[in-house]
């Protein structure tokens, strides 16, 4: 191979490895941050691991911020004192539509669709010890951990546990601290929703014996007719502690941006994410579903212009009028 041949190859690898560094970067940030949720749960690992990735291939420094979930998330992007967050779909609902409890009236409409992440479960867990095996097995008064004020679950599983009959003390607090008063005896349930594996429960079943609780089929019918979920199966094999599949309900979860934020940064990052699935996997299991053929579970927040080209691009068509303008 001659001299000129080598310096040839290396240019051309040194293009291809490098795209980003060689496009306009005077609209991006000097760095960003992501609002996830508590720790102890989905949002904070996945949130954490993705900015991690994000900012060692696009060379922008970045980082996760813990919050009070996808409520707060939606407002902090919408004000744009976060550029970037997490929410689930629910949510993200009531707050473009001035529904949200952390500010009634405003509608919160300068956030964008980036990607797909995947469904949040609605599942509950009680210590083995407590004899609770099935929802109509909590007991009147029973105190049941929601997670943090604001998060999905505070939003919508104390309603579902209304529907279902269950009267409950209402508890709040990060995963972690909900998963330590449960093996205490604090607390009666804890009522998780999450991507799977939830760490928090994980680390329970590792520590005590753990009954994590699905519904039976009256109890999902009646959930999936009054609110904005579906049928879900967490596989057995999600936990040491689930000897068969269990039936639950579940909530799509999607990556948004601050509509004004550059369009070049969000299609590269959009580019990374949804072309480095194994990437995303290694971050946090429930990733499996970070694919660009669920972009159209998102039916609620208009298309980020960056993320709406990189998805059309790709043969994933969105329409001009689901693109913010």
């Amino acid at each position: 191979m001659t001299l000129k041949t080598i310096v040839a190859a290396a240019v051309a690898s040194t293009v291809i490895a490098s795209p980003v560094m060689a496009q306009d970067r005077s609209d991006w940030p000097g760095n960003f941050t992501v609002g996830t949720a508590s720790q102890g749960g989905t949002y904070f690992a996945y949130g954490s691991g993705w900015a991690n990735f994000m900012a060692e291939n696009l060379d922008i420094s970045g980082g996760a911020e813990i919050t009070g979930g996808p409520m707060q998330n939606m407002a902090l992007v919408h004000t744009g004192d976060l550029k970037f967050g997490l929410t689930t779909m629910g949510p993200a609902r009531e707050s473009r539509e001035g529904n949200s409890p952390l500010a009634p009236g405003m509608k919160m409409d300068n956030v964008c669709a980036m990607f797909p992440m995947y469904q949040t479960p609605f599942s509950i867990t009680a210590l083995s010890s407590s004899g609770i095996e099935s929802i109509s097995d909590i007991p009147d008064g029973a105190t049941i951990g929601f997670g943090p004020a604001g998060s999905t679950s505070d939003t919508y599983f104390p309603r579902m546990m209304e529907t279902l009959g269950v009267d409950f003390e209402r508890r709040n607090g990060s995963w972690s601290d909900l998963g330590g008063q449960l093996q205490d005896g604090l607390i009666d349930v804890v009522a998780f929703a999450a991507g799977i594996p939830i760490p928090a429960v994980s680390q329970l079943e590792v520590q005590t014996d753990v009954n994590i609780i699905g519904m039976n089929d009256e109890e999902a019918e009646k959930v999936i007719n009054n609110f904005p979920v579906s049928e879900f199966i967490i596989p057995a094999s999600t936990y040491q502690s689930l000897e068969e599949p269990s039936r639950v309900v579940s909530m799509w979860n999607f990556a948004m941006a601050n509509c004004d934020v550059s369009e070049s940064l969000v299609y590269e990052m959009v580019k990374l994410t949804m072309e480095n699935n194994d990437k995303m996997v290694s971050i946090h299991k429930a990733a499996t579903t970070s694919v660009p053929e669920n972009y159209d579970k998102n039916t609620v927040l208009p298309w980020h212009p960056g993320a709406a080209r990189w998805f059309n691009e790709n043969g994933y068509e969105i329409p001009e009028d689901q693109i913010h303008n």
